[in-house]
């Protein structure tokens, strides 16, 4: 059964630059994958109904077993909404054989002011049943905190 698994922080940056790391997709691919792997495009589309296929490769085979390949995690992400400075909806597709990565989860990342810089909300709705929640829930925090070290740097 898909179920909701959410996540938050804040980061010590302004919003527009938090913000524009979520829609840029050099950012996006040195900050979203979480600890272990590494990430890179085959597209990006930056617009509602536009999207993107990425590509996430474990840096150690041995250590995981990917959704996609033994090695990698394929990612078909379409852009529902892209409200500037606000929040980024995606529609997120794993490319997997197995059935219990099947279906569509929607990703909603928000980003509001906060007293020290912004807070990111991140709701993923309808999570595939292969992924647990608390895999998930590491995964999130992971992508959260190298968006933090990549907004913060100078």
């Amino acid at each position: 059964m898909p179920h909701i698994d959410s996540a938050s922080r804040v980061v010590a940056a302004p919003i527009s630059r938090v913000f524009a790391a979520l829609v840029t997709p050099d950012a996006l691919a040195q900050w979203l994958p979480p600890d272990g792997m590494q990430g890179s495009f085959d597209h990006f589309d930056p617009r509602p109904g536009g999207g993107y296929r990425m590509v996430l490769r474990y840096r150690d085979e041995t250590a995981e077993s990917g959704k996609s390949t033994p090695d990698s995690d394929l990612v078909d992400a379409r852009f529902v909404a892209i409200e500037p400075n606000a929040r980024v909806i995606q529609d997120v597709d794993f490319v997997s054989p197995d059935p219990a990565y099947a279906g569509t989860m929607r990703m909603t990342w928000s980003v509001t002011d906060h007293t020290n810089g912004t807070r990111v909300d991140i709701l993923a709705t309808d999570v595939p049943d292969g992924i647990s929640s608390e895999d998930h829930a590491e995964g999130l925090a992971s992508s959260l905190a190298n968006l933090a070290d990549y907004v913060e740097r100078d």
